[in-house]
């Protein structure tokens, strides 16, 4: 598999180093029952992860803003309390981070989550300890767009020249995103965005798995010595 060459590497969070699925469904179905939505089947509210959250709420239950705002309240009622750590790291994320980190590359987190719940996960699986930098959104929803996020970090970062940076995510969102900010992208099949939905908005790679990620990523000493 081809290797890239960056020394900033920068991650989204949900779908992508974890898998949220069971906590983020539960906070939007214990959100909607406020407004009298019930939603048995989780599978249902699954393209909630990803995208920020007011914007969901707006198209996939046609919510004011006001209502939108509530709903999110709401969600985070149960987010913060259970749901955040209703999650589950991907098989083989933190060996990737150890390896990043062991051959120099700096590695950035890039989310559209609120900062605070982004750096209690991390902190929750242990893998905090491999970043440089957390960019996220802050409660009131500023900063929740990823190339807000994207932006956010470069600066903090003080990285000069775009060509050095990557971000991997999992749905077109951040792929999007990344291409706004003018920098590349990989995006990855194990999380909750389907092969159309990355290839259409222009990933410069695709990968299936954390292995394929860590293949595309590490440029192994052996094959320097080759």
């Amino acid at each position: 598999m081809k290797k890239i060459n960056k020394q900033y590497i920068m991650f989204d969070l949900d779908g992508t180093l974890t898998d949220p699925k069971e906590g983020i469904t539960k906070s939007v179905q214990y959100s909607l029952k406020h407004f009298g939505i019930t939603v048995e089947n989780l599978d249902d509210l699954v393209n909630f992860i990803g995208p920020p959250l007011w914007d969901s709420y707006k198209k996939y239950y046609n919510f004011s803003e006001s209502d939108a705002n509530t709903a999110v309240q709401k969600y985070r009622e149960y987010f913060s309390e259970r749901g955040i750590f209703e999650n589950v790291i991907y098989e083989g994320i933190d060996s990737l981070l150890a390896n990043l980190k062991a051959n120099g590359k700096i590695i950035i987190l890039a989310t559209s989550k609120p900062a605070v719940f982004a750096e209690k996960i991390l902190r929750h699986f242990d893998i905090y300890k491999y970043f440089e930098f957390i960019s996220g959104a802050e409660l009131d929803g500023r900063r929740s767009e990823k190339q807000e996020s994207i932006n956010y970090a470069i600066d903090n970062c003080k990285i000069n020249s775009l060509d050095t940076v990557v971000m991997i995510g999992d749905r077109g969102l951040d792929i999007i995103g990344a291409k706004k900010t003018g920098i590349a992208s990989i995006g990855v099949l194990y999380g909750y965005g389907s092969y159309e939905e990355l290839n259409n908005a222009g990933a410069d790679f695709i990968v299936s798995s954390v292995s394929d990620l860590n293949n595309i990523l590490i440029d192994f000493l052996h094959d320097c010595e080759k």
